[in-house]
């Protein structure tokens, strides 16, 4: 990336149609607040997830330590555990099956390790400062989880069969969550993970799929064992007004798909984050990122559905809003699409974009503008340009500053902004002093990323 940086001599005057569209962007209802507590080291944490099966060659708890230390250097302070538990033969996929089947919700999956060994991984990840969540799922089970023998204990049709969740989920089976034995088993489970191996939370898969009184209530049990984090794979506003912490920002990553296919342009993010400020409350942490294990396995790299703005994008969900994701091997520059019920480990050899995600990471400590929720600052364009796929935005909080800029286009940009703030601004990755006037000029190439930080 190159980037030139010009003395401005002359005002810059937006395009009536550009000054519209930051205006209407910029346009904001009053706030909401939800009675959710967040445990207060989350105010500015990030979040990695974890692929125990395709992380290491032997694909266990006690291979995976060796990386720790490395990890948290990168600047990660949760680890989401992908599901650890037994999985369902019965239907199975493939030869391993799907982590989501799962068989028995009290027991490890034994081609992981033992529960000495996770408490083991436990322990050690808490010494080196890190959160860790377990990937819950509470919807459906596996076919040979013991929970079929019970009556009433699961949906089914017309004709009194057990049916799966969706028809290409044939190897589950879903609960019923009309039977309070299935609620009262599911909390007894929940809270077994907290109070006897210390999780501190848990990612909560299709949590759309479960009613959310379930959720509100199991958040109020296990905050009686210790206070948890509690992270739902869903875009519901009601799960954060009692049970959730934070929930997935599906949408902003799917816009990022769209727009790299030139069915979508910038203008739409800046729609995007108007419709989260309406949405949600300011206090309710929402989750950005450019891949996971879904949209790998199933939906291509980020270098097949980015391609040369794979950077970029990374810097924008890092930086736009709420807390950044970073999954298994993206720091190594995952280049291809693991098989999910197969085993089929991470090249490690070249960790190339190490220093790329921990100079965002620290960013995202250090700078209050973009901590999470209402801790970090709004989200306020200045340049919204379909035409060259470029977007300049602002965050501020408590005196702290951020100006990023992404040129997503394959042509440079020149662009004039009035930013609104006074320098001293300097690199977010160099740390060098660039820029003092709070208009900038600047022309960036084709693909280039700049963050300014104040």
């Amino acid at each position: 990336m190159k980037i030139h940086i010009y003395l401005l001599t002359i005002g810059f005057a937006f395009s009536c149609a550009q000054e519209r569209q930051v205006e209407e962007t910029q346009q904001q209802t009053e706030p909401t607040f939800s009675p959710v507590v967040h445990p207060e080291w989350s105010q500015n944490a990030t979040i990695y997830e974890l692929n125990v099966r395709q992380y290491t060659p032997e694909g266990t708890f006690n291979a995976i330590l060796p990386h720790l230390k490395r990890i948290r250097n990168m600047g990660i302070d949760i680890l989401w555990i992908m599901p650890i538990h037994p999985i369902g033969e019965l239907n199975r996929k493939g030869t391993l099956g799907s982590y989501y089947s799962v068989k028995d919700y009290k027991e490890v999956n034994p081609d992981f390790g033992s529960k000495e060994d996770f408490k083991e991984f436990i322990n050690k990840a808490h010494s080196l400062g890190f959160k860790v969540i377990l990937d819950w799922v509470a919807n459906h089970t596996a076919w040979d989880h013991s929970w079929m023998e019970n009556e009433g204990w699961y949906k089914t049709d017309s004709l009194g069969n057990v049916v799966a969740p969706v028809p290409d989920w044939s190897d589950v089976a879903q609960l019923n969550y009309e039977n309070q034995e299935v609620r009262e088993a599911m909390h007894d489970a929940l809270a077994y993970w907290v109070s006897e191996f210390d999780v501190d939370g848990y990612r909560c898969d299709v949590a759309g799929m479960v009613p959310t009184d379930f959720w509100n209530e199991a958040r109020r049990r296990l905050d009686e064992i210790k206070p948890v984090f509690m992270l739902a794979e869903a875009e519901q506003e009601d799960h954060h007004e009692f049970a959730f912490d934070m929930s997935y920002g599906w949408e902003l990553m799917h816009i990022m798909n769209e727009i790299s296919k030139g069915e979508m342009n910038v203008n739409h993010i800046g729609r995007y984050m108007q419709r989260e400020m309406d949405r949600f409350p300011q206090d309710g942490y929402r989750m950005y990122f450019t891949t996971n294990h879904d949209e790998n396995s199933w939906n291509g790299t980020v270098f097949e559905r980015y391609g040369d703005n794979y950077l970029p994008f990374a810097v924008l969900s890092s930086t736009i809003h709420g807390m950044p994701l970073v999954y298994s091997g993206q720091e190594a520059g995952l280049d291809r699409a693991l098989e999910f019920f197969e085993k089929d480990e991470i090249n490690w050899a070249d960790i190339k974009y190490q220093d790329f995600f921990s100079a965002l990471l620290d960013l995202n400590h250090r700078n209050k503008a973009l901590w999470n929720g209402a801790n970090g600052g709004t989200y306020r364009p200045l340049f919204l340009d379909s035409l060259s796929n470029f977007i300049v935005y602002s965050r501020q909080r408590a005196g702290q500053a951020v100006i990023v800029a992404i040129n997503l286009g394959d042509t440079p940009v020149q662009l004039n902004v009035d930013s609104g703030l006074e320098g001293p601004f300097r690199n977010g990755f160099t740390k060098e002093v660039i820029w003092n006037e709070s208009i900038l000029s600047m022309e960036m190439e084709a693909h280039s990323y700049l963050i300014l930080e104040k």
